[in-house]
């Protein structure tokens, strides 16, 4: 079996209110897949639809080759993981981890071996006899982490368990996260509305707006080949920059919309009579020297974190430049700035769609 979860046109209703709309969506067994996307998109009700603790209100969910449709939590074979860890706080870890075999009838002391074997794989050998108050929030993210893992579930099914973590924390345990589903060979679903997180961790991202999946890939396939201006705006950090534009009229140039027009010459065929939307990543806008100028812009703001320099140009809309090292520019300089076509994005204005005229 190639999939371990299959949804076919599911749809989830709240009354009028149309949560999920016609999902489709083929997770391969041993994939960590991550759904991302802004708040209300419908990435938590769907992981709740998987782990049945919402009906879905037409379509087919299987789970490793069997319906589920009104299969019940307890008969799914899933393990869910918390924000909230979700943890009993009158019990102590081993005592967790146990909880769930000790009321299928496991005899007490194969729990407490399973829960050894466990703690050993995530780091909590010498807590075992802790509880949860006694724990740092990274200790009990990872108890529920192992509480999930003791039961051997079909697949893991993750609801922003690192939201609650400070950042430092939240990039080490995404680190840890990834490697326990690499050694378990596990198949993982993950919601985030981080799509850091969902970049660096995961096989295939799912990205959702308004119940609906507007793109799925592999992490990099969406950041260099966003279907619409939505996407292309959620996936990354700085997000995209987008100008408007039209066609120049020898249709090899494009006439950006900065506050002042501003004319460009990209080597390719744009598309007449149509508004446009141009997308540039800021680490592909480049200052450069003035006879290599593409545009010429004025400085707003000029942030060095040491390692990279952001600089935000004072046009409408504004742009942001994202550059390895440091850079003498300070507010009110006017920079000449160059890109490479190719790397150049072109939306419809109107349906904000991708436009494909640049490929090679």
């Amino acid at each position: 079996m190639t999939h371990q979860i299959e949804l076919s046109g599911v749809n989830k209703y709240y009354g009028t209110y149309h949560a999920l709309r016609d999902i489709d969506l083929r997770i391969k067994k041993g994939s960590f897949v991550a759904l991302v996307g802004p708040s209300g998109c419908g990435k938590s009700t769907l992981l709740r639809s998987l782990a049945g603790l919402e009906s879905i209100s037409a379509g087919d969910l299987v789970i490793a080759g069997e319906r589920m449709n009104g299969v019940p939590p307890r008969k799914r074979d899933l393990a869910m993981v918390f924000q909230s860890y979700a943890l009993y706080p009158h019990m102590t870890v081993e005592e967790n981890l146990t909880y769930s075999l000790r009321i299928r009838g496991m005899k007490k002391a194969d729990a407490r071996k399973a829960a050894e074997e466990v703690a050993a794989t995530t780091g909590l050998s010498n807590l075992l006899h802790r509880y949860p108050r006694e724990l740092s929030g990274g200790q009990r993210q990872r108890v529920a982490m192992s509480r999930a893992i003791i039961r051997h579930p079909k697949a893991f099914l993750f609801d922003e368990p690192l939201s609650n973590l400070d950042a430092a924390l939240r990039v080490h345990m995404r680190k840890e996260i990834r490697s326990l589903h690499d050694r378990l060979g596990a198949t993982s679903v993950y919601v985030t509305h981080d799509q850091i997180e969902a970049m660096t961790m995961a096989d295939h991202v799912v990205v959702m707006r308004q119940g609906i999946i507007e793109q799925q890939g592999a992490p990099l396939d969406l950041y260099d080949r966003p279907v619409n201006k939505f996407v292309a705006g959620f996936i990354g950090s700085p997000a995209m920059n987008f100008i408007p534009a039209e066609a120049g009229v020898d249709n090899q140039t494009l006439v950006l919309d900065l506050g002042t027009r501003q004319t460009i010459r990209i080597g390719r065929e744009v598309p007449d009579g149509r508004k446009l939307i141009v997308g540039l990543r800021p680490e592909h806008l480049m200052p450069v020297s003035e006879d290599q100028a593409m545009l010429r812009l004025p400085v707003g703001s000029v942030e060095n974190t040491g390692a990279t320099t952001y600089i935000a140009t004072a046009t409408n809309p504004e742009l942001i430049l994202m550059l390895n090292g440091r850079l003498p520019v300070r507010p009110g300089d006017t920079i000449p700035i160059a890109f490479d076509p190719a790397h150049l994005h072109l939306f419809d204005a109107e349906s904000e769609m991708r436009l494909d005229i640049l490929d090679a």
